[in-house]
């Protein structure tokens, strides 16, 4: 709302601003206009500067010329006698005798080259040099007679800066003299440079001749800047007035130049703020001004600002409304009459901007949606309005569907009845709001959705644990039942061990049930993982299914296991491969009677690196129903068919098999005829790890078990599972040491002699010390059998992620509860074989 007003003000005083944009404009060109004026006549000052201080090098240069070409003219004159060298010698001596005379005492030193010989006035300051290799030398005799200057250049033998002056004198004979730019003086009056002014002569290379400067860098730094002036004079660059260069203190300055006919380059550099001092000046000046013109704009525009609020009539409701409405129209509920403040298309196209109420809400009614026309006709009738304010009902509408160029989209109405309003008067607005209704209407059906499928999931879970109760009951009942039957045949062997089969059969049962639950629901929380191992494909086929085998005997039923693979060594997870066929081939054998066939057949579909391998589980027994095969691996469903009512079971198998067969990156697929079996048919991709070596090969159980005077430690903080454990290897002929929890498990270790214990039987869950953590302390003390000692997990979580969790702990092997005697066992008797 602040900042609509604050540029609601802005436009009454427009026509100030305006004003102060001209102004402000005028000025600054003004100001650039003199400024580059300044800067012009800068330039020329400049450049008389600077070619003041080259007539001066120049007449320098016409000396240096006059000398070597009078030089020339003697030598020549001599040479035409054919001197010998003592000649020579003598006469090039007087020459630099006068020549001294004629400048500054040591400002040039003569010298000459005939016949390949070196001649000059001071034998030891060249001794040992070879000028004809010189670039001077070969310049001077290239021009053919004219002279030449040389860039300056290091002499190494002297170590001074040298500009060497040649011309040759017939056939290869040259004629030069050496000048030091450090004995260079500029007779120029220097105090007429502005303040902060520099001097510069360089050659054309860019080598700094003489400077007269009031930097205080060091001279590498000043020749690297005054390198770059020359290159930008060279590139055209400080042409215009306006060009300028950043000095070596950071500010700008004009850079002014001449250059001499030997190629030589007379720089000037002035301050732009000595140049500008009178801009600045000005612009001073000229920023007062400004600023009070500036107050007195806005003292006039304040005065405008004050004087316009008090004509706020127009769009007084678009103020009210804003912008959101595409449509706003001021009706006057007294007189039955309209005004258009904003009207749409299809109204401006068939009404005047203000007329009959009546007519209005008729023509804006042809384009709502028919059923809601009467309606709308009925709520924003003039009758109607009336009554709404009659009972001050301030906001009133409601939404609806209007057509827009062909297709229906949702609008909203409000009839807004205020005080602010003149007396009898309302505000009919309309605004779209499809996107937002059809965001509505959408998540109206989400929920919808949800709560048909929350039912549905309530009505499976609630005949699933109607199911599971009775299913559950069944094995128990029969487990508390037995029991009292056996304590009444402790008489009669033959009745009670049939007893005990029927309590262990009940038991398992129990198991599978429960298993089979705690499973789904660690899938449905995405605490599935695998456990990728090499492993001998066609053995664990044989493995798993060979348990089937004896069952299959005893009901009677034709039982085939087919394998056909290349690569038989893959990476794969053992388990769940395993998990997968127990639970397709017990369904099978579950839904099948006697002289029905169960068959797996296992072929690679693929010869490749990363193949597939499919697996086939096929039967003849009861099959299944169409509706159920849409129904199979959802959680909670399990078919009710003929034949099928009184097996046992969860009905959580296939939903089980096929979130493991998903994480595999496989697939399965089902085939299903009521009364003639079914077909599961599952593609997973395996890797191919090559044939495992004898070394690799898992090695067989020895055909005797012996834990005969075999020492265990059992941890264990149950008191009827630690009974029973400790009694199933004691009738194997282990001595057993008990301990109530992990901490008592480390201490009895810590008490006993190295190598006294032969394994140690560790529960997981226990008080004060679990079994990982009492494992871990076991492996860290400092004794030799406690890096070696087996370790067996025992845990009621046979997951692959427990596993893991018990082999990083350092333990050896894992078993679940209920603790199956015979693995027990036989996978303790392998370890202590392992340690001896």
């Amino acid at each position: 709302m602040r900042k609509k007003a604050f540029f609601k003000a802005l436009s009454k005083i427009r026509f100030n601003l305006v004003l102060l944009a001209l102004f402000i404009a005028l000025s600054v060109v003004s100001l650039h206009l003199l400024q580059g004026k300044l800067l012009e006549n800068a330039q020329e000052i400049g450049g008389g500067m600077a070619t003041a201080y080259a007539v001066e090098e120049e007449r320098n240069i016409t000396a240096y010329e006059t000398l070597i070409n009078l030089e020339t003219q003697y030598m020549e004159q001599l040479l035409a006698g054919q001197p010998d060298a003592a000649a020579i010698q003598d006469w090039l001596d007087t020459f630099a005798g006068h020549a001294a005379a004629s400048v500054d005492t040591g400002a040039i030193h003569p010298y000459a080259v005939i016949d390949g010989a070196l001649y000059t006035p001071d034998p030891a300051r060249y001794a040992g040099a070879d000028p004809t290799g010189a670039d001077w030398y070969q310049t001077a005799l290239a021009a053919g007679g004219d002279i030449v200057f040389s860039d300056a250049y290091m002499d190494d033998r002297l170590g001074r800066l040298v500009v060497t002056i040649a011309r040759q004198c017939g056939g290869d004979n040259v004629l030069a003299f050496d000048i030091f730019p450090e004995d260079f003086q500029v007779r120029a009056n220097t105090q007429e440079l502005p303040a902060g002014s520099s001097y510069y002569l360089c050659d054309a290379g860019g080598q700094v001749l003489y400077m007269d400067t009031s930097f205080t860098a060091d001279r590498e730094a000043l020749e690297t800047y005054t390198r770059g002036l020359v290159e930008k004079i060279q590139s055209g660059t400080f042409t215009d007035a306006d060009a300028y260069v950043t000095d070596l203190e950071g500010k700008r300055r004009g850079v002014y130049y001449d250059v001499a006919s030997n190629g030589w380059i007379s720089i000037v550099t002035i301050p732009h703020r000595v140049l500008l001092e009178d801009f600045w000046n000005l612009s001073l000046w000229y920023m007062g001004f400004f600023f009070i013109f500036l107050m007195a704009t806005a003292a006039l525009s304040v005065r405008e600002y004050r004087l316009g609020r008090r004509m706020e009539r127009t769009n007084h409701t678009v103020r009210v409304l804003g912008n959101s409405y595409y449509a706003i129209y001021r009706v006057n509920y007294q007189k039955g009459t309209y005004d258009m403040i904003k009207g749409s298309d299809y109204i401006r196209a068939r009404l005047p901007e203000q007329g009959d109420y009546d007519d209005f809400i008729r023509t804006a009614g042809g384009v709502i949606e028919p059923a809601a026309y009467e309606e709308f006709l009925t709520s924003f009738s003039i009758a109607n309005i009336r009554e709404l304010a009659a009972k001050r009902v301030r906001d009133y509408g409601g939404d609806f569907l209007r057509l827009f160029d062909g297709a229906y989209r949702w609008v909203n109405v409000r009839l807004l009845i205020d005080e602010s309003l003149s007396p009898g008067e309302a505000v009919l607005c309309f605004r779209q709001i499809d996107a937002e209704k059809q965001r509505q209407l959408q998540q109206m059906r989400l929920l919808e959705n949800a709560l048909d499928t929350a039912r549905k999931n309530e009505a499976s879970q609630s005949s699933f644990f109607s199911s599971m109760s009775h299913d559950m009951r069944t094995p128990l009942n029969a487990i508390i039942g037995l029991t009292g039957l056996a304590g009444r045949h402790l008489e009669e062997p033959d009745r009670l061990a049939d007893d005990l089969k029927k309590i262990e059969a009940a038991g398992k049962q129990l198991l599978g049930l429960i298993n089979d639950i705690l499973e789904m629901s660690r899938l449905q929380q995405g605490h599935l993982s695998l456990d990728n191992q090499k492993i001998n494909l066609p053995a664990c086929i044989e493995e798993c299914t060979g348990v089937f085998q004896h069952q299959a005997q005893q009901e009677g039923k034709d039982y085939r296991v087919e394998i056909d693979v290349k690569d038989k060594t893959v990476y794969g997870d053992a388990f769940r491969l395993s998990q997968i066929l127990n639970n397709l081939l017990s369904n099978a054998f579950k839904f099948t009677q006697p002289g029905d066939r169960v068959s797996v057949a296992v072929r690679q579909v693929e010869n490749q690196a990363h193949a597939k391998y499919q697996i086939t589980v096929t039967d003849t027994g009861a099959g299944m129903s169409e509706d159920f095969l849409d129904k199979i691996f959802i959680p909670y469903e399990r078919e009710t068919r003929f034949g099928a009512k009184n097996v046992s079971g969860t009905g959580l198998g296939m939903p089980i098999v096929k979130s493991i067969v998903s994480q595999m990156g496989g697939q399965i697929t089902v085939e299903s005829r009521l009364g003639q079996g079914s077909t599961f048919t599952l593609l997973l991709p395996l890797e191919a790890a090559g044939e495992e070596t004898d070394a690799d090969a898992p090695k067989g159980q020895k055909a005797d078990y012996s834990l005969a005077d075999k020492k265990i430690l059992l941890a264990e903080d149950n008191e009827v599972n630690m009974d029973i454990a400790a009694e199933i290897l004691e009738l194997q002929g282990a001595k057993v040491t008990k301990a109530w929890n992990g901490r008592e498990a480390l201490e009895a270790f810590k008490a006993s002699e190295p190598g006294y214990f032969d394994a140690v039987l560790m529960d997981m869950q226990m008080p004060e010390m679990n079994g990982c953590e009492a494992a871990r302390a076991i492996r860290a003390l400092p004794r030799p059998d406690a890096a070696k000692v087996p370790i067996l997990a025992v845990t009621a979580n046979a997951f692959a992620e427990d596993i893991a969790a018990t082999a990083e702990a350092g333990m050896d092997a894992h078993i679940s509860k209920p603790i199956d005697f015979t693995v027990l066992c036989r996978t303790l008797a392998g370890l202590t074989t392992e340690k001896e």
